[in-house]
This record gives structure tokens, C-alpha cells and sequence, in this order.
């Protein structure tokens, strides 16, 4: 394929276009899944070219915990993409796996893509494996994987997402 981060930019602009009115949640994530799920020329564009990322490199490269654990930001919220980021996160473990804690203070629009089969991602309505997650404004949560590998490419509105937020649990750190 040869395709670039730029490439894969310009992919989404026509999809980032079309949802960018939309709030994440239940409903966005059903309709996604309808209308751009697995089969499709948005889902099988961008799954195709995130994988030929991660595979060449400038896709989820920057390693978080080891190499089972990688994400990268592929493009900064800019105008072309209606203020949407977009970043590739790699997880691979057979084990079910946590990420980092974090906070989606606009929601986020996660496309799944399974690198082995049985491979999935934690979403707010529960294991995924090929298709969206959408997480709702306001919603927080470890990412999760178990499985094998797989690679979520995700659109952040206005690029926000906050690690500065800790689990319920530990809720008690954040006024030390």
C-alpha cells in the first residue's frame, strides 16, 4: 500500500466531516457501527492504513509500557480535520491489560482494529473487537485489551484527553 500518516489524514477528513456534529456515546457508537463498521470503505480504509503504520513505524511508536503498549499522535486538532486529533494506540497482551488512566473531556470515537483473532478493546458498552467505541464527554476509564494485539486509532474533539485524573478508588491522590 505505501501509504503515510499524511495519507491516512486525509482519509479522515471526509469521515471527520460527517461527524463532527455528533455527540460520543450509545447512540454515535451503534450508528458507527451501523454505517461504518467492518466491510465498509471508512472502516476498511483507515483499519488498513493505521495497520501499514504500526507496521512501518510512524503509527503508535512511541512506547508507554514496553512494546505491548505504544501510542503515537498522527495528527494535532487543526482546522482540515474540524479540530478532531487523531492517535494510534497499540495493545498487545493474550492477558487482559490496563493502560493508563484517563479522562475524555469531549468523548472520543475509537476505531477498533483486531491484529489477532479474538483480539479486543474495552468500550463503554464492553469488549469490541472489529468496529467503534465511543466514549462519552466526561467518561474516564483504563483502556483495556486482552487477547493479542490491537490497535485503536481514535479521534479526540479538540484533541482533549486528560491523564491528570485518577480512579475512583484513588481519588484521595489527587488532593496530595
Amino acid at each position: 500500500m505505501g501509504c503515510t500518516a499524511e495519507d491516512l489524514v486525509e482519509r479522515s477528513i471526509p469521515f471527520v466531516r460527517e461527524i463532527r456534529n455528533r455527540t460520543p456515546g450509545t447512540a454515535l457508537e451503534t450508528w458507527l457501527n451501523e454505517q461504518h463498521g467492518p466491510g465498509t470503505p471508512v472502516y476498511d480504509d483507515l483499519a488498513a492504513m493505521v495497520t501499514e503504520g504500526v507496521r512501518a513505524g510512524w503509527a503508535a511508536n512511541i512506547e508507554v509500557d514496553g512494546r505491548r503498549y505504544r501510542r503515537s499522535r498522527i495528527a494535532e486538532p487543526q482546522e482540515r480535520l474540524d479540530w478532531f486529533s487523531i492517535t494510534a494506540v497499540y495493545m498487545d497482551s493474550v492477558a487482559e491489560f490496563r493502560g493508563q488512566y484517563h479522562q475524555h473531556p469531549y468523548g472520543e470515537l475509537n476505531l477498533v482494529v483486531p491484529l489477532h483473532p479474538g483480539a479486543v478493546l474495552r468500550g463503554p458498552n464492553g469488549w469490541c473487537g472489529a468496529g467503534w467505541t465511543a466514549p462519552a464527554p466526561g467518561s474516564h476509564h483504563y483502556p483495556e485489551s486482552r487477547g493479542g494485539a490491537v490497535i485503536a486509532l481514535f479521534y479526540l474533539p479538540a484533541g482533549r484527553i486528560s491523564y491528570d485524573i485518577f480512579p475512583p478508588a484513588d481519588q484521595d491522590r489527587a488532593a496530595v
